[in-house]
């Protein structure tokens, strides 16, 4: 599997990121995106 990791800016913060060349998809790191939009110190309570 080629992966490509790479990390997006949104709103000033960081969100990781996976490419996975073979299912041509990408895989967000749900705890960073809720990060962004509940701005909670805790997002891994959600």
């Amino acid at each position: 599997m080629n992966q490509e990791n790479t990390i997006k800016i949104f709103e000033e913060k960081n969100v990781r990121t996976v490419w996975d060349g073979d299912k041509e998809d990408w895989f967000i790191c749900i705890v960073d995106v809720i990060t962004v939009l509940t701005e909670s110190k805790n997002p891994q309570a959600y």
